[in-house]
């Protein structure tokens, strides 16, 4: 009879251990992917009789506030400037879920921050939400989707010296006002261009030759390369029995490698890649911080890795795997990135090698404008590479800019820093995505930019998207 109970016994406190994993899973471990699964109601429903704080801008402009319903429940209501950055404020319904930095921040908004003055304000009886101050500035988004017009792209702006998001656009973009009702919501998701998807963070895209700047951080970083270094331009390079030229079959001799970012010369970056190996190549994108999600208090399914990607599966295949290092130096391969992954390297390459610690909210206000929380405070998130490599590379951005395929992001007395890119995605129709990165100024580093453009038909990037670049730094600065 003893050995039976003891039997039961190691059952149950099997059990209960069971339960407690299970509940230490949820509430603890995962807690966060929880709240964030969309379709986990529950947040918004413990909180629908409670009003959420207000959004504002980094001007101040309201993007989002709460309006109280006859039953005594409150619904979201976005303005204008938040339906221009609909995919960086996101949506707040009980009916939808939530999305964007209302995802992100709704224990913010909610007033679940641990203060006296938010349980003061509980126990008088007049509880409500913290007030969210976000990084964006209306007047760059407003450049960026100018800039884009009608056109499917996507531009990131981010504050080099705190890491915050200044803008956040992709186009076309969506209505939040519009997932107050389930037709609204049908009417977003089936619309063309899929404006669902925010092309700015999961946006798939070839770099083309706004890569090269990785290259040339990994070719200074072995130290066999300097700005002067001398490599031949020749063109085409036979890569793997394939053919590798030159924008136009233009011909190159021996040039410095200066020269040849300033010209974006393919067939001097493809030997770099070629001389260097895969692995500096690989080690200088996971130093970008590449093959991985980028650090940002943003929605994770929002946020795609940039790598090589296999055709089939679109999984990410290891850089010095069997991937054809030449062309991936050079941007093309099966290499895909988004533009906010572009934009921190652009604004790394500004912090002197320093990595930013990316933020969409400034910082959050208690009921009584207290500030309870800072976020965007420019610490660093690590080192992608040395201070004399960042500062050598900025001399040859620059070059790009002055003379080079980027002079269109020319900002008059101002030095500008900058990389263009043409990917082509479909040479029978001349069809090419263009590129444009950079920061300015180049020696007082303020603002990184990263623009691309979706399928444009004879498109360049220093003609395509570096003016849009340029009315976006013009905004920030």
């Amino acid at each position: 009879m003893n050995q039976g109970v003891r039997r039961i016994f190691v059952v149950v406190l099997g059990l209960f251990a069971i339960l407690i994993a299970a509940t230490a899973r949820w509430t603890v471990v995962e807690a966060d992917d929880l709240n964030q699964n969309a379709l986990n109601r529950r947040p918004q429903l413990e909180t629908a009789r409670v009003p959420r704080g207000t959004i504002r801008a980094a001007d101040g402009t309201l993007l989002a506030r709460s309006i109280k319903q006859d039953d005594g429940t409150y619904r979201r209501r976005y303005t204008e400037a938040a339906r221009e950055a609909s995919h960086f404020v996101g949506y707040s319904y009980t009916n939808a879920g939530q999305d964007g930095i209302e995802k992100t921040h709704q224990d913010d908004l909610v007033g679940k921050v641990s203060s006296a003055a938010t349980l003061l304000s509980a126990l008088r009886g007049n509880e409500r939400g913290n007030d969210v101050v976000a990084t964006l500035e209306p007047k760059v988004q407003r450049a960026a989707l100018a800039g884009i017009g009608d056109r499917t792209g996507a531009a990131v702006a981010i504050d080099t010296r705190t890491g915050g998001i200044l803008a956040m656009a992709s186009t076309p973009n969506y209505d939040p006002n519009d997932f107050a009702t389930d037709a609204g919501i049908k009417r977003s998701y089936s619309a063309a261009g899929k404006p669902m998807v925010n092309k700015a963070t999961q946006g798939a895209f070839p770099p083309g030759s706004t890569m090269k700047v990785v290259t040339a951080a990994a070719a200074l970083a072995s130290g066999k390369y300097q700005p002067d270094t001398l490599i031949d331009g020749s063109s085409p390079l036979i890569v793997e029995t394939v053919p590798l030229s030159n924008f136009g079959g233009e011909q190159y001799g021996k040039e410095s490698l200066t020269y040849s970012l300033t010209h974006s010369i393919n067939t001097a970056f493809a030997r770099v890649a070629e001389d260097l190996g895969p692995d500096p190549i690989a080690n200088a994108m996971k130093d970008f911080d590449f093959e991985e999600q980028l650090p940002i208090d943003f929605p994770k399914d929002h946020l795609l890795a940039s790598g090589v990607r296999d055709s089939r599966t679109g999984k990410l295949i290891p850089v010095n795997a069997d991937v054809d290092i030449a062309r991936v130096a050079i941007g093309q391969e099966r290499l895909l990135v988004t533009p906010l992954q572009m934009a921190f390297v652009a604004a790394t390459i500004a912090r002197g090698g320093d990595k930013p610690r990316l933020a969409t909210v400034e910082r959050v206000l208690d009921p009584d404008g207290r500030t309870v929380k800072r976020l965007g405070d420019g610490k660093s998130a690590g080192r992608a590479m040395s201070r004399r490599d960042a500062a050598d590379l900025t001399g040859m951005m620059e070059k790009v800019v002055q003379e080079g395929t980027g002079t269109a992001a020319n900002l008059t007395g101002l030095s500008v820093a900058g990389k263009t890119g043409s990917a082509e995605t479909d040479q029978s129709r001349d069809l090419t995505d263009p590129w444009f990165i950079g920061f300015a100024p180049a020696d007082n580093p303020r603002v990184a930019v990263a623009v691309v453009l979706k399928d444009i038909v004879g498109g360049q990037g220093g003609i395509n998207a570096a003016p849009i670049a340029k009315a976006m730094m013009e905004a920030a600065l």
